[in-house]
């Protein structure tokens, strides 16, 4: 189970790094302000555990900035 798993995550990650990386340059072209966008990624676990939720919740948030 764990190599699937593994297997899901890089799936995961990889698109949505290249659709992340397409929205973030096509904003850089739309927007031009020359100031560096600020921005947050937050990785949300949305799995409907009925009456049995982990007891803590999957949640992680990364900032950063990308420079024009």
């Amino acid at each position: 189970m764990e190599d699937l798993s593994q297997n899901d995550i890089r799936i995961l990650l990889k698109t949505f790094g290249i659709q992340a990386n397409e929205a973030i340059l096509s904003h850089l072209m739309n927007a031009q302000t020359g100031k560096p966008l600020l921005l947050r990624i937050t990785l949300e676990d949305l799995t409907d555990y009925g009456d049995r939720p982990p007891k803590a919740p999957l949640h992680l948030e990364v900032e950063g900035q990308v420079r024009c």
